[in-house]
């Protein structure tokens, strides 16, 4: 078993590193995520931290090639263990420097960094010296142990899965779900209260970066002086804008610039309600020893889209998670 798992660490590898590379080398959000990782702390830049995730996202592509199409030299493998302690490097670095900074690992979550982090780059490095001593190419190690093979990758994938950037949104959420489904909301009796105080905490606060969320400002009208738009669903337009467009809209306004140092999260939960698609996040707000959990809620147009739209109108709120009053989001 140990000699086949040493023969099948290439395939195993590469399909840990393609993904990867291709998120960061092709994925749009690479611009978007670079300026809050600790590399940009690292190279006093966004701009040359896109670039440099750009860059190691190439390399990382090469490698799982290199991987696939010779399995059975050790340069590839070698290379991959020097990448994984790269990476072990970098994350103790940014461990130490800017703590609740996202690694930039996937290019596709912003999570703060993580004990998986290092897993994960652990694995990387193991995975590596692994494949520098295969003897044999991973497709005649499958063709001989079909049945092994098999079990082997299925455990990888499950064991990648468990170590993912953002388990809460890609298999917990998920999960937590399923099971209020099936055995329905354990606080049942609370969830119209619980609705209430949320909707009240939604119309207290709009997007300006510099209202605390306890203070109703009216939306800017635009450079001709128009009021601000009415929610298009409201006036009776029936919408089919898919969840992913709306968060796009959102992270490219000036009301998510001026909160997004709270959240800390990917999307959490969301609902359509009165014509507005409500977002829900997680934050911490404050430092040091008054650092609080958050919840982060934004209200956009549902019928909004980057089509439709430059700059939507969002209202803002940033609520304590434990007992739901309002918290200031600039502060």
């Amino acid at each position: 078993m140990s000699a086949l798992a040493r023969d099948l660490a290439p395939l195993v590898l590469a399909g840990v590193l393609g993904p990867a590379g291709a998120g960061k080398l092709f994925g749009r959000g690479t611009a978007r995520q670079a300026p809050r990782t600790a590399l940009a702390r690292l190279l006093r830049d966004g701009g040359r931290a896109a670039l440099v995730l750009r860059v190691l996202g190439a390399v990382e592509l090469l490698l799982a090639a290199a991987l696939l199409a010779r399995p059975t030299s050790p340069l590839p493998g070698a290379a991959a263990a020097l990448l994984g302690a790269g990476f072990l490097g970098y994350l103790g670095y940014a461990r130490a420097a800017a703590p609740g900074s996202s690694c930039g690992c996937t290019a596709r979550q912003e999570a703060p960094l993580t004990w998986r982090a290092f897993a994960r780059a652990a694995a990387v490095l193991a995975g590596g010296a692994a494949a520098a001593l295969a003897r044999q190419p991973w497709w005649t190690a499958a063709a001989r142990h079909p049945v092994a093979t098999a079990c082997l990758v299925l455990a990888a994938a499950v064991a990648l899965t468990a170590l993912s950037a953002d388990p809460e949104r890609r298999w917990r959420m998920p999960l937590r779900r399923l099971r209020l489904r099936i055995a329905g909301h354990p606080l049942a009796a609370t969830a119209t209260a619980t609705a209430t105080a949320t909707a009240t905490a939604m119309a207290t606060a709009v997007a300006p970066a510099t209202a605390p969320a306890t203070t109703k400002v009216a939306v800017p009208p635009d450079a001709a002086g128009a009021p601000p738009p009415v929610p298009l669903t409201v006036a009776g337009a029936r919408t089919a804008v898919p969840v992913a467009a709306t968060v796009e809209l959102l992270e490219r306004s000036r009301a998510w610039q001026s909160v997004s140092r709270v959240v800390r999260s990917a999307l959490m939960d969301h609902w359509d309600d009165g014509g507005w698609r409500v977002l829900q996040f997680a934050g911490v707000h404050g430092g040091g020893t008054a650092a609080r959990p958050v919840l982060v809620l934004f209200a956009v147009d549902a019928a909004a889209s980057l089509d439709t739209v430059r700059e939507p109108a969002v209202r803002v709120s940033v609520i304590d998670a434990d007992s739901g009053a309002p918290v200031m989001a600039t502060a």
